[in-house]
């Protein structure tokens, strides 16, 4: 057999200097094409190893740093560019899949570990499973920590699978019991999907799935990797059970309703688990000047918004126009109906990530109940457009449903606050153009249609699509 295929993972190995130079080349090609991948369309200029941790013979825990050029229509050349760290579980040696599977990163041709295979170990059940057990069985390994809610057993040798849905992140479910979520863009500091359902799960909110076990790094800085929670077997999405609706011809408003109890079910729970702020001026300010500036971006990246610039200008800079009627307080920070989950005719909440482009501290950061609001009345409009003929008429009773239901729970109707509820849907709505834009342009007619809609001034009350 040729020296190429003998190599293995020696401890001497390990190294960032030994490492890197073999695994640079195919990650450079491999990154680019995940769905987590940030940096979509831009080479990878520059890549750095911050963190190694063996987690079982021939599987390793990398913290990778990649650099690509920053996607921005007013990037200027010389600009700083994009820093990224990704989180990596990778194996080496044979792994039965065909070369061209997604999991298989490529065979080193050069280094000391020539010759090995390299996969994504997420797709190998082995090690998907010997992570499990390292959530049962707290423990450290180099610079991780893993960690679990003491008065949870999590039973051993659950079969383990990775979802395939494309997402931010990566999912693993052990035998229909629990679902592990990775975080693939890892941010310093503790993530809001470990540390808001854990607070919630104290105030006894019965609307979010606690977390069971967790792991973490210290190193090359704090940051949470990975989350373990119960899985809801059987629950469809909010998003997939709104399609149905659509597709059978039937209303939703009874589960946008419902839907609407839940979100203020769970923005109660946030109030009385976080500390609340009032927005003061300087507040809603620094908030306008966040949202002008997105438009900005948008604008010059998307021509298509330019004949509406006025009247979008206009929903951040008129008077009273982001002036709060509650408190700021910590919220979801991404609603939408995919975030949501029905199991036994109740509603769950999930994902409270919050958008993983936006850093940490600015999602973790108070802010009013209206932005999650908007977000699920934004959904709505794009359930609406999936099917052809466009049903507005079906968004709006699911709309009004829905601030009706939340009304009816939280003690105040999120509607009688149009200019702050029209600002938050136009700054989702600027940020769907400019995404769409860039990943799903046969998408983008949606949320320029919302654009059309929010650039005139709005009625007081009625929330037309």
């Amino acid at each position: 057999m040729p020296k190429t295929e003998t190599a293995t993972l020696r401890p001497d190995s390990l190294g960032p200097a030994a490492l890197l130079p073999s695994l640079s080349g195919l990650l450079r090609a491999w990154l680019p094409r995940q769905r987590w991948f940030a940096g979509k369309g831009r080479p990878v200029t520059d890549l750095a190893l911050l963190s190694v941790t063996e987690l079982h013979p021939d599987c390793l825990h990398l913290l990778i740093r990649a650099e690509y050029p920053e996607l921005s229509a007013r990037c200027t050349p010389g600009a700083t560019p994009v820093r990224d760290c990704y989180q990596l579980i990778l194996g080496f040696g044979e792994f039965r899949a065909p070369s061209h599977s997604p999991a298989v990163l490529g065979r080193i041709s050069e280094g000391p570990l020539t010759g090995l295979l390299v996969y994504d170990a997420l797709h190998d059940p082995r090690s998907a499973s010997l992570l499990l057990e390292r959530l049962r069985t707290p423990g450290t390994a180099g610079a991780l920590r893993f960690e679990r809610d003491g008065r949870v057993t999590i039973p051993a040798d659950l079969t383990a699978r990775l979802l395939e849905a494309e997402q931010s992140n990566s999912s693993l479910v052990y035998g229909d019991a629990y679902i592990l979520k990775l975080f693939r863009r890892v941010r310093p500091g503790i993530n809001p999907d470990l540390e808001v359902p854990w607070a919630l799960a104290r105030q006894g909110c019965t609307r979010v799935l606690a977390p069971v076990a967790w792991f973490r790094t210290s190193s090359p800085w704090a940051a949470t990797l990975g989350v373990l929670q119960p899985f809801l077997h059987g629950a469809d999405d909010g998003w997939t059970q709104a399609l149905a609706a659509l597709a059978a011809g039937r209303e939703f408003t009874e589960e946008a309703y419902e839907m609407g109890q839940a979100t203020a079910e769970v923005h109660l729970a946030l109030a009385a688990a976080f500390p609340v702020d009032s927005q003061v001026p300087p507040g809603s300010e620094r908030l306008a000047a966040g949202m002008l500036e997105r438009l900005r971006d948008a604008l010059h990246a998307v021509p298509a918004l330019l004949p509406y610039a006025s009247g979008l200008w206009s929903a951040f800079t008129e008077p009273s126009a982001l002036d709060s009627p509650r408190p700021a307080q910590r919220i979801h920070g991404d609603l939408h109906l995919g975030q949501v989950l029905r199991a036994e005719r109740q509603w769950h909440v999930i994902d409270f990530e919050g958008e993983p482009a936006r850093p940490l501290p600015e999602r973790r950061r108070v802010q009013s109940p209206v932005r999650d609001v908007a977000g699920m009345l934004r959904s709505f409009d794009y359930a609406a457009h999936a099917r052809r003929p466009w049903r507005p008429e079906w968004a709006l009773r699911c709309r009004e449903a829905y601030c009706a239901g939340y009304a009816a729970e939280a003690g105040w109707d999120p509607r009688s606050k149009p200019e702050l509820l029209r600002a938050y849907e136009t700054d989702r709505a600027v940020y769907e153009v400019l995404y769409e834009a860039r990943h799903r342009p046969d998408w983008l007619p949606v949320p320029m249609a919302a654009i059309a809609r929010l650039a005139e001034r709005p009625g007081l009350r009625r929330l037309t699509p």
